[in-house]
C-alpha cells in the first residue's frame, strides 16, 4: 500500500505486511500515546478493522488486535478508555472516503485465522529499561528482572519485613495490572507456584498506585514490557544479572526504619534481628 493516513492524534503509515502507527504530540494527545511514540502492527496481529462515524464531524478508523497478539493490550485487559486506545484513529469527516478505502484494504489483508487467539506476541513490547514511582515504592525493569524498592513512608510492614524485591522474569507467569484510574489500582507480578496471594498492599510482588503514582502512561508500558519478557523467557532462559553491593547510607536508613517498626510493635524481636542481619549482609 505504501501510503499515509494522517489523523488528529496519530498517523498510520501503510507498509507491506504491517501498519506503522506514529503518535502525535500536544496537550490534547493522551500521555500514553506520547510515551509509546510509535508502534508497528503486523497485519497478522489484527482481528478486524472498521470505520464508523465519530463526534463533531469526524470518523473513526478502528482496528482490533487479536487476543494474545499485543502485550500492551493484554496487560491493559480492557481497562483503557476509548480515547487512549492506540488502535483508534480519529480523522476529519472529509477524509472518510479515503479512510474507507484503507479499512477495506486492511480487511483484505487479515490472516485467515484472524478470529483465533495468537499463539505468540506479534507486536513488540515497549523496550526496557523502564521505571515508575508507585505509592509504596519505586519499580524498575532492566529487561531481565523487576526491582521493587520500598518507600519508608508508604510501604506496609509486611513488605518491609520481606525487603526490597528483585524478581527475574524467568520466575514469572504474567502480570496483573489494575488501572490507577480505578479505586484500588496496582501492578502485581504473577510468580510460578504462588498460592493464597495476599492483598496488594501486603504482597511483596506488587506495588500500589494512587493519586499521581503509577499513571497509565508509565505503569502500563512497564507491565507490557515485563509481560513480553516473561513470555519470551519461557522459550529461552535469561542469564542471571549480578547484583552489586548496596549503598551503606540506604542500608542505615532501612535499619533505622526497621527499628521504628520494632519499637511500635509491628515487628517482633526475632523478626527485627533477622532482618537487620540480612540488611547488614548486603553491605
Amino acid at each position: 500500500m505504501g501510503d499515509v493516513l494522517a489523523g488528529i492524534q496519530a498517523t498510520w503509515e501503510f507498509a507491506t505486511g504491517s501498519v506503522l502507527i506514529r503518535f502525535g504530540r500536544g496537550i490534547r494527545t493522551p500521555k500514553l500515546f506520547s510515551a509509546l511514540r510509535g508502534r508497528r502492527i503486523p497485519h497478522e496481529a489484527l482481528e478486524s478493522v472498521t470505520l464508523t462515524g465519530g463526534r463533531r464531524g469526524t470518523v473513526v478508523l478502528q482496528a482490533v488486535p487479536r487476543a494474545g497478539a499485543d502485550p500492551l493490550m493484554e496487560a491493559a485487559s480492557g481497562q483503557l478508555k476509548k480515547e487512549c486506545d492506540p488502535y483508534r484513529l480519529v480523522l476529519p469527516a472529509e477524509r472518510g472516503t479515503l479512510a474507507e478505502y484503507y479499512a477495506e484494504e486492511l480487511t483484505a489483508r487479515l490472516a485467515p485465522d484472524a478470529g483465533e487467539p495468537a499463539d505468540r506476541f506479534l507486536v513488540a513490547a515497549p523496550e526496557a529499561p523502564l521505571h515508575f514511582k508507585a505509592y509504596d515504592g519505586k519499580a524498575s525493569f532492566d529487561g531481565t528482572q523487576v526491582s521493587f524498592r520500598w518507600s519508608w513512608t508508604g510501604a506496609s510492614s509486611a513488605k518491609w519485613k520481606c525487603g526490597d524485591q528483585r524478581i527475574p522474569v524467568t520466575e514469572l507467569t504474567g502480570v496483573d495490572w489494575r488501572s490507577p484510574e480505578a479505586f484500588d489500582g496496582y501492578l502485581r507480578l504473577l510468580r510460578r507456584g504462588d498460592a493464597n496471594v495476599p492483598q496488594a498492599d501486603q504482597d511483596p510482588a506488587a506495588v500500589l498506585f494512587g493519586l499521581g503514582y503509577g499513571p497509565v502512561h508509565e505503569s502500563l508500558p512497564f507491565a507490557a514490557a515485563v509481560l513480553g519478557a516473561a513470555r519470551n523467557a519461557r522459550k529461552a532462559p535469561v542469564p542471571a544479572v549480578a547484583v552489586g553491593r548496596r549503598d551503606p547510607a540506604d542500608i542505615a536508613e532501612r535499619i533505622r526504619h526497621l527499628g521504628e517498626l520494632h519499637q511500635s510493635g509491628l515487628v517482633t524481636d526475632e523478626e527485627f534481628h533477622l532482618k537487620k542481619a540480612e540488611l547488614l549482609a548486603e553491605l
